[in-house]
């Protein structure tokens, strides 16, 4: 039975605000997984479909990377390998809903503009081809053979390989994306913007200048088994549910939990495991044994003041504290790091982080009496302009006490997207490294560009300047998920060719190039059948284990390729049959891709029989495996960060994007944000009241937010988002919180991390302007 999409859109005048949640999970959070499971895809498909979400010989999570149980380590899966939000994008994926021609023939695209992201979503699931010719305001039908044919065309008609970007998600999987990136190379450029520009590579740009290695250092045994775990700038509860089963078990086994984020987050606090009974009628695990409710912007000065007591501590007691075996064999750096690292000028840290002094020296003291220490974070960190300093001085306080490369210790930035991290592994990189491209010609017989190519800001720029005149997206909502909406619309209209191959309608549909086109791909929940039989794919998660997914359900429409069939014949189509890549063996089989990624990519040799053990098969890396740092000196590296503090303005607040409970990414599941205790809206903004009533608001007025940034002149650029609710909640003062992608406009397209170049969303000064209607 197909189930109707919502006809009218959003209607955010009746928001409701209660109580923020007291627990995350239990009862409640089967009850919703369920309701919206029968919501979207009936009793039939949710009873196929959920028992083989994260099971082996089933289909990979299309949500969060948080790594599952192995065998091999000694753990089991349970029955439901999965948490509320993980059904949830389950459901949308594998809903019952369509959009096909007769959707597109009712709607003009100038309309579905106007829609919010989140009727966008609810409408379906994408049937066949589409295109949208310039000068035309409806999407219509189009062969696939058609559609190739119009993108080999555009793309033949540049002056250059460089004037096309083609851009990955995180929902790739490591075959596609392995394709994917050696049809770029063949066809010439390193334009291989990725969704992990936005997110996490601050953390692979710190992490491989101090380590060696951009990757997460632990296991998930390493998790469960440590004594103490830092989760900063991340909301596990919302974006990592599976991670609170992990924190439960810390806490089980007698260790600690330090939160560090300017909002309590509930999943932190408290959390009901449904799977067992103190979950379902008890009171749940109170997880947090601190929480330190930082102010936005604080994280550096936290870190520098953690690393300068654990030396005061050593100073005062020697020999006790720090790792002076490892420092003296695995670490480069000490010196100049510790010369500077002792002075604390507490009213300044105090003043910067909201932190009390008697709190920081807590956690100091947690930190000096662990033996097993691992700090977790995500975007909350990763999207600061001194995002990588951070980073880099969360190592130093690590290293101080030897917490890399022994069990129960490490680095661990949790991916929020499934492949992300797999993707990168398999060539997805506008600058990878002479050794892959090396090994990828030789493989193949290509020559691959060496020249650095467009990362996501610099595609924007690129398109902005005429310097990129065709986009592809390979899944994603590219204009949700980036900064500066306005400037983002304008890019994209501006170009010649966009192509978004997608499961779902969102926003980047409707907001074409001259000529765009729609092609819709299999989800994660469906069969890929090829002339060789089923196929299955693989991914790798946040602790770099690749394993294997493969899809059961019927798929949606008969009109549907698989990535890795649309990359094959789109490769054929633009590169030519002469070309040397025996591109028609990879759709029919995916061993054939499998064969060659063992050869091209370090640490996958036998990927083929590996990838088929159910627990798959984990990835090397040196600093866990042997302490051995692939790094300029050869050991792991001490820095030197200087924090330069964010100057807010009086009357102004420091604003920090997020995502709502009822969200994926850029993906809107509904309107509900039970934990934070925000229904029926999203256009909200967080407010402390204090700074509310200093401002000269009241709680519920409905304002405009106004961000400030300088813009190299002496002058200060203003960007609008407009109708916001402000909501009384408990943030530090003088820092403010909304949801993005609603609050991307206040982003300018150059506020971007020192050398990540990664959007700085974390950290935006903004002022409130009442509007004419208020009320």
């Amino acid at each position: 039975m197909v189930r109707r999409a919502p006809e009218r859109d959003v209607d955010e005048s009746g928001v409701e605000v209660g109580a923020p949640g007291k627990a995350a999970a239990g009862v409640k959070g089967v009850l919703v997984s369920l309701q919206r499971s029968l919501q979207q895809m009936g009793v039939a498909r949710s009873v196929k479909t959920l028992p083989l979400l994260n099971q082996t010989g089933g289909f990979d999570c299309p949500g969060c990377a948080w790594p599952d149980p192995r065998e091999s380590d000694g753990d089991t899966r349970k029955m439901a390998e999965f948490c509320e939000n993980g059904a949830k994008a389950v459901a949308e994926e594998a809903t019952t809903r369509t959009v096909g021609a007769d959707f597109f023939a009712r709607h003009p695209v100038s309309e579905l503009a106007r829609r919010s992201d989140y009727w966008l979503g609810q409408q379906g699931r994408l049937t066949q081809p589409m295109i949208l010719h310039e000068g035309t305001d409806h999407y219509r039908p189009i062969s696939w053979d058609g559609a190739f044919d119009v993108v080999a065309g555009e793309l033949g008609r540049l002056d250059t390989p460089n004037e096309a970007a083609f851009y990955t998600s995180g929902r790739t999987s490591n075959e596609a994306a392995f394709l994917y990136q050696l049809m770029v190379r063949s066809f010439g450029t390193n334009n291989l913007p990725d969704c992990s520009n936005m997110c996490h590579e601050s953390s692979g740009s710190a992490l491989s200048e101090t380590i060696g290695v951009g990757k997460g250092s632990v296991s998930l045994p390493d998790v469960e088994s440590a004594d103490l775990v830092l989760v900063v700038g991340q909301n596990p509860g919302t974006n990592h549910p599976r991670m609170l089963s992990s924190l439960e078990k810390v806490k089980q086994r007698g260790g600690s939990v330090v939160a560090v984020n300017p909002l309590p987050e509930t999943g932190l606090m408290r959390f009901k495991n449904p799977q067992n009974l103190r979950g379902v009628v008890g009171d749940g695990t109170a997880l947090a044994d601190e929480f330190a409710q930082i102010r936005v912007g604080g994280d550096l000065v936290l870190f520098k003041t953690l690393g300068a007591l654990l030396l005061r501590a050593e100073d005062a007691a020697p020999g006790t504290v720090l790792d002076h075996d490892f420092l003296e064999e695995h670490t480069h750096g000490f010196a100049p790091f510790a010369e500077q690292a002792r002075e604390i000028d507490w009213q300044r840290v105090e003043v910067v982080t909201g932190l009390e002094r008697r709190q920081i020296e807590r956690i100091a003291d947690m930190l000096a009496g662990s033996q097993r220490t691992i700090v977790c974070w995500a975007m909350g960190l990763t999207q600061h302009k001194q995002a990588v300093p951070t980073i880099r001085e969360i190592v130093n306080v690590l290293l101080l006490r030897g917490m890399i490369g022994k069990p129960g210790a490490g680095v661990c930035p949790v991916r929020g997207h499934s492949n992300v991290q797999g993707d990168r592994t398999m060539g997805i990189w506008e600058k990878m490294p002479e050794s892959f491209l090396s090994a990828l010609d030789g493989e193949f017989g290509i020559t691959s560009p060496r020249e650095h190519g467009f990362d996501t800001v610099d595609t924007l720029r690129a398109m902005h300047a005429g310097r990129c005149r065709a986009f592809l997206g390979m899944g994603g909502n590219f204009l949700a998920a980036t900064p500066d909406t306005e400037a983002t619309e304008s890019a994209l209209r501006g170009c010649e060719l966009t192509v978004q191959v997608s499961t779902k309608l969102n926003r980047s549909h409707v907001v074409p190039g001259r000529t765009a086109l729609i092609l819709p791909t299999l989800g994660r929940t469906e069969r890929d059948t090829q002339a060789s039989g089923d196929q299955f794919v693989t991914v790798e998660d946040s602790m770099s284990v690749v394993h294997g997914s493969r899809g059961r359900l019927r798929p949606v429409s008969s009109h549907l390729l698989s990535e890795v069939a649309i990359i094959s014949r789109l490769a054929r189509r633009v590169l030519g049959s002469e070309h040397p890549v025996a591109w028609e063996s990879f759709e029919r089989d995916y061993d054939r891709i499998r064969e060659h990624i063992a050869r091209v990519v370090p640490g996958c040799a036998d990927y083929n029989e590996r990838v088929r053990h159910p627990d798959g098969f984990v990835l090397p890396h040196p600093p866990r495996d042997s302490r051995t740092f692939p790094t300029a000196t050869g050991r792991a590296n001490f820095t030197v960060n200087t924090p330069e503090p964010i100057e807010v303005p009086e009357g102004r607040l420091l604003l920090q994007t997020l995502r709502s409970h009822d969200q994926y990414n850029t993906t809107i599941y509904g309107l509900s944000d039970r934990y934070r205790g925000i229904e029926d809206g999203r256009r909200v903004v967080l407010v402390n009241m204090t700074d509310i009533t200093e401002l000269g608001f009241s709680d519920g007025e409905v304002v405009d937010l106004v961000s400030e940034w300088p813009d190299g002149d002496g002058n200060v650029e203003r960007r609008r988002a407009e109708a916001f609710r402000i909501v009384s909640y408990s943030t530090p003062r003088r820092c403010a919180a909304a949801y993005y992608p609603e609050a991307n406009p206040l982003v300018p397209l150059d506020a971007v991390a020192d050398e990540s170049n990664t959007p700085v969303s974390k950290a935006v000064v903004v002022g409130l302007e009442r509007r004419p209607d208020r009320r």
